[in-house]
């Protein structure tokens, strides 16, 4: 949420991780220590991602199905994601448009940017999120 621009804005997290791996195929560049560390906002001691987000292969697997292929959540749930894990995530998504629109341009990388190709009213309505 940083800087001028977002270089890897719309680079899911499993592809970030698999491009560090890939840029040390050859010589180590990234540290193997910041690749093995379990990822954190550090906005607290102690905190980790995990403590209130699925494992980053599940969600860039929801992400990907209802961002880029528009899925809803009754299709999630037939493609065999938790319904608690589909709510929460779909919630944070909702909640967290604030920040897309804060946050410094991004380079599209996906067919469906999860910046500038992807909006949602920033004013939220007071209808329940999932039935």
């Amino acid at each position: 949420m940083n800087g001028g621009l977002s270089v890897i804005a719309d680079v899911p997290k499993t592809m970030v991780y698999r491009l560090c791996h890939w840029l040390n195929r050859d010589r180590p560049q990234i540290p193997t220590s910041i690749l093995t560390k379990p990822p954190s906002a550090e906005l607290r001691p102690d905190q980790l991602d995990q403590d209130s987000l699925p494992d980053y292969d599940t969600l860039d697997q929801i992400l990907e199905h209802h961002i880029h292929r528009h899925a809803s959540r009754s299709d999630l749930i037939a493609l065999g994601f938790a319904p608690s894990t589909i709510d929460r995530v779909l919630r944070l998504v909702k909640i967290a448009e604030f920040k897309r629109r804060q946050a410094p341009p991004g380079l599209k990388i996906t067919e469906r940017a999860f910046g500038s190709g992807w909006r949602m009213p920033i004013a939220l309505d007071r209808t329940p999120l999932l039935p």
